[in-house]
């Protein structure tokens, strides 16, 4: 029963995407993206302001990359989850969202 569960609350999220509009589906697997994607930037760069971070590399995700990230948000983050994060942190235009937004706010906290 416990190895059904992360799939049983998977099959939940994606019945629940199916249901919404495409606007909806959009804005509750971000949602569930957030979710991983923070606790993949807390565990792996602590200091970092989470917020800043979690918006650049959702705005800098693709569509795939967002549903992925979202599922692993059901079951917890997964090797598949940091990979995933990582290699859109490692994007230039992720590069420059986080020194526009992530600095400015690391320097706010250091005063």
């Amino acid at each position: 029963m416990r190895r059904m569960m992360p799939r049983l609350m998977t099959l939940g999220l994606v019945l629940s995407l199916a249901a919404c509009s495409p606007q909806g589906q959009d804005e509750l697997a971000r949602a569930a993206a957030r979710s991983a994607t923070s606790k993949v930037l807390v565990e792996r760069l602590p200091g970092v302001p989470v917020q800043p971070a979690v918006n650049c590399v959702i705005n800098n995700a693709t569509a795939a990359q967002i549903y992925a990230l979202a599922a692993d948000s059901v079951t917890g983050p997964t090797e598949s989850t940091v990979e995933i994060v990582t290699g859109i942190l490692r994007q230039p235009q992720t590069l420059r969202c986080l020194a526009e937004q992530g600095l400015p706010a690391l320097l706010a906290g250091a005063a």
